[in-house]
């Protein structure tokens, strides 16, 4: 139990790290949070900055997603191998741990992002079919409509119906990250939801066109 919290505090503190903020504090630019959307993901990085601004928030945000799955829970440290029911469990609850930091990330006042990015670099990391699934459902969403936010929550959605259909329901971590990563964008997307609803959300006509607002 001891290397499960060690691992995913650590975790957490890597996804609190926000790509756009450090980038930010580097290059001098505006924090995100009060500009635009007020989000500090890529998609916000892209309307405010500029492509190569994005591109590197967008790496950022992925790759911490997919180092705390992927190598954080491998990570040897020096204690007793812990017991099996918790090393399967590793992978998964330190990707829950890195969205869970990007969204409340305790370096900048727990006012973070999405989750977006983190949580397909969590996938790219448990489960490389699967994330690239659900990265063609956000892709066909976005062309589709123009709604950054919905291509989102679907992609996010569809995950757990992949973890049922690829058979790898019987691994509980599987499906617990799965339903754990829906449930959370879908809460950090209600203000989209509501828009969507009113008619009023930014859309996108284009993915080439995602650094420009477009009236729906």
């Amino acid at each position: 139990m001891i290397e499960l919290a060690v691992k995913t505090v650590a975790s957490y503190l890597l996804g609190s790290l926000l790509g756009s903020l450090v980038i930010g504090r580097f290059t001098g630019r505006a924090d995100l949070r009060g500009v635009g959307s007020g989000n500090p993901g890529s998609t916000n990085a892209l309307r405010a900055h500029g492509k190569l601004f994005a591109l590197g928030v967008a790496v950022i945000d992925v790759g911490k997603g997919w180092f705390a799955a992927g190598w954080v829970s491998r990570f040897a440290l020096p204690l007793a191998p812990p017991p099996r029911v918790v090393h399967d469990w590793l992978p998964a609850a330190c990707g829950m741990a890195a969205m869970l930091g990007h969204v409340f990330p305790v370096w900048f006042g727990f006012r973070g992002g999405k989750g977006v990015a983190t949580f397909f670099g969590a996938t790219l990391a448990l489960a490389p079919r699967l994330a690239l699934a659900t990265f063609a459902a956000w892709a066909g969403v976005l062309i589709a409509t123009g709604f950054v936010g919905l291509a989102s929550i679907v992609a996010a959605a569809a995950l757990p119906v992949g973890v049922v259909s690829d058979g790898l329901a019987g691994c509980r971590p599987y499906l617990a990250f799965a339903l754990f990563a829906a449930a959370l964008i879908v809460l950090t997307h209600r203000a989209n939801i509501e828009r969507m609803c009113a008619g009023c959300e930014p859309r996108a006509r284009r993915p080439w066109q995602l650094g420009r607002r477009v009236a729906s």
